[in-house]
């Protein structure tokens, strides 16, 4: 239950609420940020940008360093050492990067929506998200170290790493 009158007339998050419905991204302990990685892995596709629009194409190519079936990278730790593009997101991350599917967690928390059933803290249970069919598992066409040329993205175009969940 949430009281009303906080700021700019949202409600005030309860005391027993979960922390992502009454912490911004800022306060959030390094445990509570990572947890809220749902596990999808739709960030570690590759995505191609329109240099004119700077509209976002997503690709079923994985990164090199993503587990295909348990949809989480082979070498968090040392990941940026590894592929020096990946992106340690930040909360200011969360609020500007276009590329962020819809289903992320970061970035519905920082738009202040809720998480979706399927999120293991909402579900209780890792497996849901791919129950549900949100992540890449058993998705991912081809990983980009297996690709010649940055213009075979181009072969790999997917609409459904943009997509929210119906219903």
């Amino acid at each position: 239950m949430k009281a009303q009158g906080g700021a700019a007339g949202l409600p005030i998050p309860a005391e027993g609420e979960p922390f992502w419905r009454r912490k911004p991204l800022e306060e959030m302990t390094s445990a509570e940020w990572e947890s809220l990685c749902d596990g999808c892995a739709r960030c570690c596709l590759n995505k191609l940008e329109e240099e004119e629009t700077g509209v976002i194409h997503f690709t079923s190519v994985a990164c090199t360093l993503l587990d295909g079936e348990t949809c989480r990278c082979r070498d968090y730790d040392d990941r940026q050492a590894k592929v020096p593009d990946c992106v340690r997101l930040t909360p200011e991350d969360a609020r500007s990067l276009p590329w962020l599917p819809p289903t992320c967690a970061y970035r519905l928390v920082a738009e202040g929506h809720d998480l979706y059933w399927w999120h293991p803290l909402v579900s209780g249970a890792a497996e849901t998200v791919h129950q549900a069919g949100i992540s890449v598992r058993g998705r991912i066409t081809a990983w980009e170290h297996e690709l010649a040329e940055l213009q075979d993205l181009e072969d790999h175009l997917a609409d459904w790493p943009g997509e929210a969940p119906e219903g």
